[in-house]
């Protein structure tokens, strides 16, 4: 296979892998549709969640939606110089339930792309339906129907793997209905990483979950105490995650636009909002890592306040 063949091949691995699609990647028909799907569908899971949410879960919500946030900022290899992340949608559903749940990670993803200008603004439409939607929901079907006795680890396994399959695969499909030209090889090599990062989501999902629990063992039953030690546990995660955790995250994924550059493509993706956080970077800072630093925690206190707010403003319209 030629070097250009090769490079294409690696792009088209690392934009799957990575799952936020930018602006620019999906045709206008494709963006526009479901940009307009996503608005009612996080509209009914909404009113949906009302039906669990009050005023004393919402920092939990808060600190589940910042740690998540902080985990995404974590990029690990997944193999042939990619890299993934955790997406935490599954994480999400099986403390607070799949509604809920979407809610959180809707406002992950909006945060993400209108103050990190990660993921596109045009394309969060498609964003929030591959991971908020049809991620949780894909997540929660196994724990629902198996999340209980011996097989409760497994469905926790299955759950998380399943969320990342099903929000890559929803992500490949969108490309390839924009008229990217993707043939049978990097659908496979895409595929395969998809894979590793399930499994590695699906491992992560299990630790974290074991982890709370062994604090709190009714943490995912009722996860809802505040102050327990379990949620004081995510908290001190996210901060260790956003500060000390960016030091050693892999670089690949920032490599993106350079590969892009090289297979002569960079011209196709898009910037329609230029913000003094772009790429997790608080530009006038000197050091590297304070500039991640800062961007994490600057992005973790956004994430808690929306969260928070959005669980108030729930509790409020059921109590009305």
């Amino acid at each position: 296979m030629c070097a250009s063949r090769w490079h294409d091949l690696l792009f088209r691995a690392t934009v799957s892998s990575n799952v936020h699609i930018p602006d620019g990647f999906l045709s206008t028909p494709v963006w526009l549709t479901l940009d307009v799907i996503a608005v009612p569908a996080i509209g009914l899971l909404a009113r949906r969640a009302q039906r669990n949410l009050d005023h004393s879960r919402a920092p939990l919500l808060g600190v589940l939606g910042a740690f998540v946030f902080a985990a995404q900022m974590i990029n690990f290899p997944v193999g042939i110089g990619t890299t993934g992340h955790l997406i935490g949608g599954a994480l999400l559903a099986f403390t607070v339930g799949p509604a809920a749940a979407a809610v959180v990670m809707t406002a992950i993803l909006s945060i993400q792309a209108l103050v990190f200008q990660d993921g596109g603004i045009l394309a969060l439409g498609a964003n929030v339906l591959n991971m908020a939607v049809f991620g949780t929901l894909a997540a929660y079907l196994p724990y629902r129907y198996l999340g209980r006795g011996a097989t409760r680890k497994w469905a926790i396994f299955l759950g998380a793997m399943l969320s990342v399959m099903v929000s890559a695969i929803l992500a490949l499909s969108e490309l390839l209905f924009s008229g990217v030209a993707m043939p049978a090889s990097v659908q496979g090599v895409s595929i395969a990483l998809f894979a590793v990062s399930g499994l590695l989501e699906g491992l992560i999902t299990v630790a974290v979950i074991q982890a709370l629990e062994s604090i709190n063992p009714r943490f995912v039953q009722a996860p809802g105490a505040q102050g327990s030690g379990a949620v004081w546990l995510l908290a001190g995660a996210a901060f260790f995650l956003a500060v000390v955790g960016v030091m050693f995250a892999s670089s690949n994924p920032d490599g993106l636009e350079k590969l892009a550059e090289q297979i002569g493509i960079s011209g196709r993706a898009q910037t329609l909002l230029s913000t003094p956080l772009a790429d997790y970077n608080l530009a006038f800072l000197r050091s590297a890592w304070l500039r991640k630093a800062t961007a994490g925690l600057a992005g973790l206190l956004l994430v808690y306040g929306a969260c928070v707010f959005f669980s108030r403003l729930v509790a409020r319209d059921r109590g009305a």
